[in-house]
């Protein structure tokens, strides 16, 4: 048990010490931008479930591989708010409450909502890429796919878990997470898996940016 709880502390104990910290000093106006993703979130899904509402949900937040590029890239930032139909919403409510309000708090609301975006936009843009290449390519997807929806907050949940984990040094939470999306896909390798994909691919390239910028900050702090 000693092991464990040290491995723990190991692997959680900075990132939990300093959301704690932030969120202590000033409770939930420290997640403004989690707040109201969780606002538009439900307000979406109880739109999109009404008569009235469907539509107009559809015509603003929801991307398919196949809609006009220019369409898709303005509705994606709103894209990243609008579950899916097939899913019980409480499970994306959930998931941006923890992920979304993780990162905000040690990545800032800016940088958040850039990952965020960066990371359903490389699943946005896969979707395209898989559909142009076609079934018979290793990444490629049915014609079909073309009309599905887009897999709203997963991709950006996924994307800032596996940045913000690579980023305060849990290491092994981000590599779990990292084998469940990979797991998945090959169970079943459906759009919304390969999209996810995608999106740890984009938050690992930011991560190596990151990397590399920091890394003259590092080298000039060394005593010559």
């Amino acid at each position: 048990m000693t092991a464990l709880r040290a491995g723990a502390a190991r692997e959680w104990g900075p990132l939990f010490g300093l959301v704690r910290a932030r969120l202590l000093a000033r409770r939930w106006r420290s997640v403004p931008l989690t707040t109201a993703a969780l606002c538009l979130t439900a307000a979406f899904q109880y739109a999109q479930n009404q008569p009235w509402g469907y539509q107009p949900v559809q015509d603003i937040g929801s991307v398919r591989a196949g809609d006009p590029l220019r369409l898709a890239l303005l509705r994606t930032p709103l894209s990243l708010f609008v579950p899916a139909l097939d899913l019980p919403v409480w499970g994306a409510l959930a998931q941006i409450l923890l992920v979304f309000g993780i990162a905000e708090l040690c990545l800032g609301r800016r940088r958040t909502l850039a990952i965020a975006y960066v990371a359903t936009l490389a699943g946005t843009l896969y979707a395209r890429l898989g559909v142009a290449l076609g079934p018979d390519a290793p990444l490629g997807l049915l014609a079909s796919e073309a009309q599905v929806v887009d897999n709203g907050p997963s991709a950006a949940v996924v994307g800032l878990a596996v940045y913000v984990c690579w980023r305060h040094r849990a290491r092994w939470t981000a590599a779990l997470v990292i084998t469940l999306m990979v797991t998945e896909c090959l169970v079943e390798p459906n759009l919304a898996g390969k999209e996810h994909l995608a999106a740890i691919l984009a938050a690992l390239a930011l991560c190596g940016a990151t990397a590399l910028r920091d890394r003259p900050a590092v080298r000039r702090c060394v005593p010559g």
